[in-house]
């Protein structure tokens, strides 16, 4: 069994996708900075100097004893999280859709020209028109 385990984590496969794994982990640390650090200040400056990471709507107020201390946590929404969230994927959706693009457009490049078909031979129709007037002829 451990050697089974051996060739199937030595598999190229297997390898290739740790190391994709990974690499999409810091991408998405990447994207998710690039989001909440260079997109979502101007978008938030441009509402009126909001935190958007902070928007929500909150159903139920934290509820705090009389030292002031939070004895229950308060209950919302986080809608501004979730609006960074979709903006995260779409940067990567897109992304993706750049390397997969352009992937596709090389691989038709370097593909070799189709050598054009052979001219049809003729049909079995043909071939028993061609032996009926043979053998008429005799």
């Amino acid at each position: 069994m451990l050697k089974e385990f051996r060739d199937f984590i030595m598999k190229g496969n297997v390898l290739e996708l740790a190391v994709a794994v990974i690499i999409a982990g810091a991408f998405g640390a990447i994207v998710t900075s690039f989001t909440n650090d260079i997109i979502m200040p101007p978008i938030g400056m441009a509402m009126g100097g909001v935190d958007f990471s902070e928007l929500a709507m909150v159903l139920q107020e934290a509820e705090t004893n009389e030292a002031g201390e939070v004895v229950k946590e308060a209950v919302s929404i986080r809608y501004g999280a979730f609006i960074q969230k979709v903006i995260d994927f779409l940067i990567i959706a897109f992304i993706i859709f750049m390397l997969v693009r352009t992937y596709n457009k090389m691989q038709e490049r370097n593909k070799e020209p189709e050598a054009p078909a052979p001219p049809p031979g003729p049909t079995a129709e043909d071939l028993l028109t061609e032996i009926r007037d043979l053998l008429s002829k005799q």
